[in-house]
């Protein structure tokens, strides 16, 4: 029986993570496998070393660092003296999955990576660890394939997981209806991020921004994405006592039913281009964290559609640029510029052409059961 074992660091490398070893077991019932992740994985009955519960803390404090340092110390040597699988998967979470790398890779346990770290976008150097100790990258974005390969590391482009997973556009009758929302109405939908710090560094600049659409055009509703994440006690502290509507744990469907977006930047933004919802993209944070960015990045891009696409498709509005009365003037033009908002549309199309519709985790758990059954 050949063993498997998969690291993850967080809920959506949990729920990757599940969908390969479905397929996987779906292949060849003669596997085993084992992991770090969360309830995914754990409803599929596969038999966790640890849940994330240590893994997904934020922060340098002693205590997150000791509890990182011991989980990686016991993982070594529970996969080196006594569970010895024939492979190791890591997915994403980059500065944990490294390290392991290195220790399993020099116990000669061979390491396939799922969602690589974005080394295209910042920390470069990360790509000599990744050549010394990972067998096989197994990317998720086109050109991610031809980088590495360029390096010497063996690559599999699988397609983008949300390709296969991102459910399908929500009705728009029925989703206004559900939230109360005006169907003779144009939609502009907030999504300030999911982390604590973006809504400390855009929730206001964000609010703003919705207050002018609304003062200049009487046709237009706004709503604020509450991301599952964040706490009420959180985002109201952030939120404030704005009189717009605040839509929590339904994102996909308020990305699919709007009329035009303001993002945050992130994965929400590759969400939105597969909708082809009309969108911008703003971010900003303390100016010395800028400063450093400027200096330690790779690419002079941040929204991925325009990663993607090497070209301008989404307007990014960072920084200094981030001011109320810009990004209001931005959306104006997506809502009623008709060519400015159709030449976009077409750029968010070409984005799904570009990624393809390959399901990436059956991609992914087709090359593993290759490498270990047929190889």
């Amino acid at each position: 029986m050949k063993k498997i074992f998969i690291i993850t660091g967080e809920y959506s490398g949990d729920m990757h993570a599940s969908n390969v070893a479905r397929h996987l077991l779906e292949m060849n019932s003669d596997i085993q496998i084992e992991a770090i992740g969360g309830e995914s994985l754990k409803a599929m009955g596969i038999k966790l070393f640890a849940d994330h519960s240590k893994m997904s803390a934020m922060g340098l404090s002693p205590k997150i660092l000791f509890d990182h340092i011991k989980l990686g110390k016991d993982l070594v040597n529970y996969l080196t003296k006594e569970y010895k699988p024939d492979l190791v998967l890591l997915i994403d979470y980059g500065a944990f999955n490294l390290k392991m790398a290195r220790f399993l890779k020099k116990a000669g346990i061979r390491i396939n990576y799922y969602i690589p770290p974005q080394v295209w976008a910042s920390r470069k150097y990360r790509i000599k660890a990744i050549k010394k100790y990972v067998d096989e990258v197994f990317c998720i974005f086109p050109f991610e394939k031809e980088m590495y390969e360029s390096y010497g590391i063996k690559t599999t482009y699988c397609g983008h997981p949300l390709i296969s997973q991102l459910p399908q556009p929500a009705n728009r009758d029925e989703f206004f209806a559900k939230y109360g929302l005006d169907p003779n109405k144009k939609l502009v939908s907030v999504f300030s991020g999911s982390r604590k710090f973006e809504l400390k560094n855009l929730m206001e600049t964000f609010i703003k921004s919705a207050k002018i659409l609304k003062k200049m055009h009487h046709d237009i509703q706004i709503v604020f994405s509450q991301a599952p994440s964040i706490k009420d006690e959180v985002f109201k502290k952030y939120y404030k006592d704005c009189d717009f509507k605040v839509i929590q744990g339904d994102n996909q469907a308020l990305l699919s039913c709007s009329d035009a977006l303001i993002l945050a930047s992130g994965t929400v933004a590759l969400e939105a281009s597969l909708y082809n919802t009309p969108m911008i993209i703003s971010y900003k944070g303390p100016i010395l964290f800028w400063f450093i960015y400027l200096l330690v990045r790779c690419i002079n891009r941040v929204c991925l559609p325009n990663i993607i696409m090497d070209k301008d498709i989404v307007p990014e509005i960072l920084e200094l640029q981030a001011k109320p009365d810009f990004i209001a003037y931005n959306i104006e033009k997506l809502l009623y510029d008709e060519d400015a908002r159709n030449k976009q549309i077409e750029g968010l199309k070409s984005v799904r052409e570009k990624l393809s519709d390959k399901n990436s985790s059956y991609e992914v758990a087709k090359e593993i059961h290759r490498e270990l059954f047929e190889e």
